[in-house]
């Protein structure tokens, strides 16, 4: 699975719309849009917020791993 598609199923298994995903990332609900449709490479750091509000590995988001691990404890 392509990261875009990963940030919009967690989107929707949390009951979220976009714009609310948009404002925690401080961008418009259009430029989130083009995330979730790949027609804009999230940057690396808006990836790490959603991974931590999730609550997934990097590895899961990104798409890397089908594996739904825990973001990291500090």
């Amino acid at each position: 699975m392509k990261y875009n598609e990963r940030i919009r199923e967690l989107r929707r298994e949390s009951a979220m719309i976009q714009q609310e995903v948009a404002d925690m990332l401080e961008v418009g609900q259009r430029t989130y849009a083009d995330y979730e449709n790949g027609k804009t490479r999230i940057p690396v750091k808006s990836l790490l917020i959603l991974a931590r509000f999730y609550n997934v590995s990097m590895d899961y988001i990104s798409g890397a791993s089908n594996v739904k691990e825990h973001y990291p404890d500090k």
